[in-house]
C-alpha cells in the first residue's frame, strides 16, 4: 500500500489520526508532557490519586516550583489532588505550545519536528509546499500561516467505571459523592484542561447522572465542548445503550472507541465470541443510524433545560492489537474510522511512557510465551501479564515462602465481603490466608480444589503495583516491585525506539518495519485468543467452576465460526498482504476451533 493520504474528516484538531490510550495506572501517567506539543494526545489514569500527588511533587520539583502536599488529612483529597496534577499538566504543555510555536523553522527544531511527523494530510502538504518555496517572503508569510496551526493533542484522561468503591472516614462510611469514580470525575471537571474523559468498563447510572452535573460537559453557545466524552466500548449494542443513557441528560458523545475483547493490554473485557471485524462492520453499516438515535434523546434533553445542541455527528475509532502500518490503513479505510489507538508498540519508546529501564528492556525482549492472560486482577476479569515482571515474581516468591497475598497499600480494588463486614482485596494477605484456611470446608473435588487455590493465588497487588514503573523510575520507592500489562503484541517488538521512528512506522513511512514481518495479523491473534478463552471456559464448566451455561458457550463458539466466515470472505477480496497465510491461519483455528466439545444442552 503507498496511498497513506487520510480525509480532513479522519483527522484529530492536530492532523494526527493516532492516539495513545491509557496504559496501567503509571505508563502514561505524565505522556501529555512528552507527546502533547507534538498535537498527539493521550490518556491518563485516574485510579491512584496516591501516585497522580507524588507525580506532581515530581514535576513541580523538576521545573523549580514550590510544591505544597495535598494530604489524606484534607477534605476532597482525591478530587484535589487531581485537579492540581491535571492543571500542572495543563500550563506546562501550554507553554511547550507557545515556545514551539516561536521556534524557528530549521533542521530538527520543535517546529519542524512537529509538521515532520504528521501524517500525509493537507496541513503536511501546506508545511512541504512553504518548504519548497523559493521566494523568501512568500516562505515567511507561509511560516507564519503554519505557526498557529501546531495545536496540541489533549490531555485525556481515563475513569474505568466498575472502580467506584465507597470510601470511610474514621471507620465512616462517606456519601456517595466521595466514592472513587464521582471524585475522579470531580477532579477532571474542575481542572482547566480542554479534553476528554474516556469511560471504559461498562455503564455506571450514578457515574453518568453526576457527569451532567458540571457545564463543561456541555455544548457552549458556539457549540463546542470543553470536556468531551469518550465511550471505550467492546461492540455496537453497548454504545448505542450507554449512548442514549448519557443523551438522556443532555451529554453528548464526541468519540465511540472500540477496543478489541481480549487483543489489547491490560483488563481483557471479553465479548461472547463477538470478532473485531464483524464489530466494526455494524459500526460502518450502522453508524449514521447510532448518531440519529442518540442525538435524538440528546437534543430533547437540551431544549428542556435550554441548552444548545450538540454535533450532528461524532467519531468511531478503534484501538487494540495493531502492529503494522498497513493494518492501521486497513481499518481507516476499509471500516471508514476516524482513528486507531496505539498502546503496546509505545512501551518500547522511551520518549513516550514512563517505565523503569530494568523493566523496559524486559519487554523488549518478551517473547509470545512472556505475556498470558491471567487471573491477577482482584476485579475476576481476565488480566494480561508479563510474566517476568518484578511484581509477578514476589508474587511466586511469597507462594514459595508459605506466606501469599500482598500488603494492601491504596485500598483501591475492596470489594470482597466473604469474610469481613468491611469489603477487603482478594489479592491481600488478609483474603488469601483466610481463603486457603477454608478451602478444605467448601467440599471440593481435587481437581476443583487445585482449580480454586491457583485462582486465590493467582491475584496480584495491581492498584498499587501497576505504578511502580513510575515509582522506580523517578526514586520515589526504590523498592517497588512493578507490574506490567502489554498487550499480546509486545511480542512482534524487539527495538527500542524514538517517537519518530515509532510514528514512521505507524504511517508507513519506514523502509522496513520496527514489528515482526511473522507476526500474525492482528484479526488472526484476536481469534486465537478467544478460541484459548472458549477452551478455558469449557474446562471450568466440566469442573462445575464457571457461571457459563451451555447455552452460552454453544452461542460464542457459533459466533467464532460466524466469525471466521467473515474474515474468510474479508481475505478474498481486501486482505493483500500475506493473504495465504491468513487464510492458512484461520483454516487452522477453525479446526482447533471445531474440536472444542462443547457441554449438552440441559
Amino acid at each position: 500500500m503507498t496511498d497513506h493520504s487520510i480525509s480532513p474528516r479522519l483527522r484529530l484538531r492536530s492532523g494526527h489520526t493516532l492516539h495513545i490510550p491509557v496504559m496501567g495506572t503509571c505508563l502514561t501517567i505524565d505522556t501529555p508532557l512528552r507527546v502533547a506539543r507534538y498535537g498527539i494526545s493521550s490518556v491518563i489514569s485516574l485510579v491512584d490519586d496516591v501516585l497522580i500527588e507524588q507525580m506532581r511533587k515530581v514535576h513541580c520539583e523538576r521545573i523549580g516550583e514550590p510544591y505544597e502536599e495535598i494530604t489524606d488529612r484534607d477534605e476532597d483529597v482525591r478530587a484535589r489532588r487531581i485537579t492540581a496534577y491535571l492543571n500542572l499538566l495543563d500550563r506546562l504543555v501550554r507553554e511547550q505550545v507557545e515556545a514551539l510555536q516561536a521556534s524557528p523553522f530549521e533542521p530538527d527544531s520543535e517546529i519542524t519536528r512537529y509538521f515532520e511527523m504528521l501524517p500525509e494530510t493537507p496541513l503536511k502538504q501546506t508545511y512541504r509546499d512553504m518548504v519548497d518555496a523559493a521566494d523568501p517572503a512568500q516562505k515567511a508569510r507561509m511560516q507564519d500561516d503554519l505557526r498557529p496551526q501546531a495545536l496540541p493533542g489533549s490531555i485525556d484522561v481515563n475513569i474505568m467505571t466498575k472502580l467506584d468503591r465507597f470510601t470511610y472516614r474514621k471507620g465512616i462510611k462517606r456519601p456517595v459523592e466521595f466514592c472513587d469514580a464521582l471524585s475522579a470525575l470531580r477532579g477532571y471537571a474542575l481542572s482547566t484542561v480542554d479534553s476528554s474523559m474516556v469511560f471504559s468498563a461498562g455503564l455506571n447510572q450514578r457515574l453518568y447522572r453526576y457527569t451532567a452535573q458540571f457545564d463543561d460537559f456541555f455544548p457552549d453557545e458556539n457549540g463546542s465542548i470543553r470536556k468531551r466524552i469518550v465511550l471505550k466500548v467492546s461492540d455496537y449494542r453497548s454504545a448505542l445503550i450507554q449512548g442514549r443513557f448519557l443523551a438522556k441528560f443532555g451529554l453528548w458523545v464526541s468519540e465511540y472507541r472500540i477496543e478489541s475483547g481480549l487483543n489489547c493490554g491490560g483488563h481483557a473485557f471479553a465479548t461472547k465470541g463477538l470478532l473485531l471485524g464483524p464489530i466494526l462492520d455494524e459500526f460502518r453499516e450502522r453508524r449514521n443510524e447510532l448518531f440519529e438515535k442518540v442525538r435524538a434523546l440528546c437534543v430533547k434533553a437540551c431544549d428542556a433545560e435550554r441548552r444548545p445542541s450538540p454535533a450532528r455527528e461524532a467519531r468511531i475509532t478503534v484501538q487494540g492489537g495493531i502492529s503494522t502500518a498497513a493494518e492501521n490503513e486497513f481499518l481507516l479505510k476499509y471500516y471508514n474510522v476516524d482513528g486507531t489507538g496505539w498502546g503496546t508498540p509505545f512501551l518500547l519508546v522511551p520518549d513516550v511512557v514512563t517505565i523503569d529501564d530494568e523493566h523496559m528492556e524486559k519487554l523488549r525482549a518478551a517473547g509470545e510465551a512472556d505475556v498470558y492472560l491471567s487471573d491477577a486482577s482482584p476485579l475476576d476479569i481476565p488480566f494480561w501479564v508479563l510474566r517476568s515482571s518484578a511484581s509477578e515474581e514476589a508474587r511466586r516468591r511469597r507462594i514459595t515462602e508459605g506466606r501469599p497475598g500482598s500488603a494492601c497499600r491504596k485500598s483501591y480494588l475492596l470489594y470482597n465481603t466473604e469474610f469481613t463486614e468491611q469489603p477487603i482485596c482478594t489479592a491481600s494477605r488478609s483474603y488469601q490466608k483466610r481463603k486457603l484456611a477454608h478451602l478444605p470446608q467448601e467440599n471440593l473435588s481435587e481437581e476443583q480444589l487445585t482449580a480454586v487455590r491457583e485462582g486465590v493465588l493467582a491475584k496480584a497487588c495491581i492498584c498499587h503495583e501497576l505504578g511502580g514503573g513510575a515509582t522506580l523510575k523517578y526514586g520515589i520507592d526504590p523498592a517497588a516491585t512493578p507490574a506490567l500489562c502489554p498487550g499480546p503484541n509486545i511480542a512482534a517488538f524487539s527495538k527500542l525506539s524514538t517517537l519518530e521512528e515509532m510514528l514512521d512506522h505507524i504511517y508507513g513511512r519506514l523502509a522496513g518495519s520496527l514489528s515482526d514481518s511473522e507476526w500474525p495479523h492482528m484479526f488472526i491473534t484476536e481469534l486465537k485468543i478467544y478460541v484459548a478463552e472458549l477452551r478455558r471456559d469449557v474446562e471450568k464448566f466440566s469442573l462445575e467452576l464457571s457461571a457459563r451455561m451451555p447455552k452460552y458457550l454453544r452461542e460464542f463458539k457459533e459466533n467464532l465460526l460466524s466469525g471466521i466466515d467473515n474474515y474468510r470472505r474479508l481475505a478474498e477480496e481486501f486482505i493483500s498482504e500475506k493473504r495465504t497465510r491468513f487464510l492458512g491461519d484461520l483454516a487452522k483455528l477453525q479446526s482447533e476451533l471445531e474440536q472444542i466439545p462443547l457441554p449438552t444442552l440441559g
